[in-house]
């Protein structure tokens, strides 16, 4: 139940829901300035520039690093979040998203012995075809030069804190130093959840979202801004809830 209230809360505050929310209100009351109000609100809700600012700030705190520049932990840990199932018909298919440089880091970092162990988590959510996604990392990392034997797997998990807590439970040694490797706007919730569970995490930001310099087209409403500016409420939301959770 609890995964499905981690998803439906930051549905409910999205700017599309909120849109959606005052423009009932507008018809409701019949008031055309409220009509407004919520159609303005999605349009600057869409605007790339917009987005870019809010998910500049998710970011702020990490640069691409240079794996040579790590230092040596006792696991590299790989969050879930890259892989997409495809199904057609009575087949089912793996493809990688934009987050795919968690697992290419991963493997990075180990093939250049920052630690002697990679865990990934089998992250698998109750509506999700085929298998974790982890063991479909593993037989990836395997067939490009990972020995399997260093390879770990966590529990089913379904949201970052199940990750934390099943490497936890792995590894089981007092305040593990360890190389977390996710997305550079999900890093700082991660970072902080498995701090909360008395990890020494060094930090390794990747698939970073913004890179390229602003243009006229970061003017003009799109539906991938939308969802970046969505993306950037989900977090803040995650990131309050652990805060007070951790530290209360």
């Amino acid at each position: 139940m609890s995964i499905y209230l981690h998803k439906i809360i930051p549905l409910i505050v999205s700017p599309l829901f909120l849109y959606l929310f005052i423009i009932f209100c507008g018809i409701f009351f019949r008031s055309r300035r409220i009509i407004i109000i919520g159609t303005l609100t999605l349009i600057i809700f869409s605007l790339p520039i917009i987005s870019y600012k809010l998910n500049k700030y998710l970011e702020k705190d990490y640069i691409l690093e240079e794996v040579s520049n790590i230092k040596e932990a006792d696991a590299i840990i790989v969050l879930s979040g890259m892989v997409s199932r495809i199904k057609i018909g009575d087949k089912l298919k793996y493809e990688f998203g934009g987050a795919v440089d968690r697992i290419l880091s991963g493997m990075d970092l180990f093939k250049n012995k920052k630690a002697p162990l990679l865990i990934l988590t089998r992250g698998n959510l109750p509506w999700q075809y085929g298998i974790p996604e982890g063991e479909y990392l593993k037989k990836f990392a395997t067939k490009f030069g990972i020995p399997k034997e260093y390879i770990l797997m966590t529990d089913n998990v379904q949201n970052t804190e199940d990750e934390a807590k099943s490497v936890k439970n792995i590894l089981k040694i007092d305040n593990p130093n360890i190389i977390l490797v996710t997305s550079a706007f999900h890093m700082h919730r991660a970072t902080m959840i498995f701090k909360g569970e008395n990890f020494n995490v060094i930090p390794f930001a990747v698939d970073f979202l913004n890179s390229s310099k602003v243009t006229f087209i970061d003017f003009i409403p799109s539906a991938s801004a939308l969802d970046g500016t969505s993306n950037f409420l989900r977090e803040m939301i995650g990131r309050l809830y652990y805060y007070f959770k951790y530290r209360l």
